[in-house]
């Protein structure tokens, strides 16, 4: 049997272990997730901000989430992020002397065009910026400094939001929050594929389903064994 079909055959079978409604539930979440943008957080220390940015993209349906940790460690804090990471697919890049440019690459050879966001002499504006030319991952800095050179040495695009206040720039989360509704916006009007592939559909169902059940470890192990005989 192939993955995709184990995958339905498992999702079949573990429906039964919730309720209905739990797993209408799941179907409408996935069916709203998209992994057409992701979201990449370089060196974020404040956990505050780092469980708001979580929430965010969970609000917002942003399934992939990178976390960059060259100086500092990426902390949830339950109370703000209110379980939103459990839900999302978050990718730590701290294993390597620059992680910042194993991330990026990454994503390049993903098909994701990098967009840092930060003013910068050939940025566009959030209300003009083109959803529509392929995937693209927003790259967001340090609360103190912003973005590192690293990132705007191998960003393909810089993007601002607009401010006209004294202060120079939004929190972080605020940024993301912005920058997420308004692209998550347009991928909707402009007629964007943005949905998951229906084999990246089932994994992330499959996914859920396996959270939500206790014991679901072992279930799906004698499932699979009795399948494959």
């Amino acid at each position: 049997m192939i993955e995709m079909d184990k995958d339905k055959a498992l999702i079949e079978y573990l429906s039964t272990y919730v309720t209905p409604e739990r797993f209408d539930l799941f179907n409408k979440i996935v069916d709203q997730r998209t992994n057409y943008i992701a979201v990449v957080l370089e060196d974020i220390y404040q956990s505050q901000n780092a469980s708001a940015v979580l929430r965010t993209c969970d609000c917002f349906g942003v399934q992939n989430v990178h976390v960059i940790e060259n100086r500092n460690t990426f902390d949830v804090n339950p109370e703000v992020s209110l379980g939103s990471s459990k839900w999302l697919s978050i990718e730590r890049h701290n294993q390597n002397e620059n992680n910042t440019i194993q991330a990026l690459s990454l994503l390049k050879n993903q098909g994701y065009r990098i967009v840092a966001t930060t003013p910068h002499q050939n940025d566009v504006d959030l209300n003009n910026f083109d959803v529509t030319k392929g995937k693209c991952a927003f790259v967001f800095g340090t609360e103190l400094k912003g973005i590192s050179q690293k990132v705007k040495d191998n960003a393909d695009e810089f993007l601002k939001i607009p401010m006209y206040g004294f202060t120079e720039s939004f929190n972080i989360s605020v940024s993301v929050a912005i920058i997420l509704h308004y692209t998550t916006l347009l991928l909707r009007q402009r007629g964007v594929d943005w949905h998951l592939n229906p084999a990246d559909r089932n994994a992330l169902l499959l996914r859920y389903l396996m959270k939500n059940i206790k014991g679901s470890k072992y279930i799906a192990k004698t499932f699979l064994e009795k399948i494959a005989h």
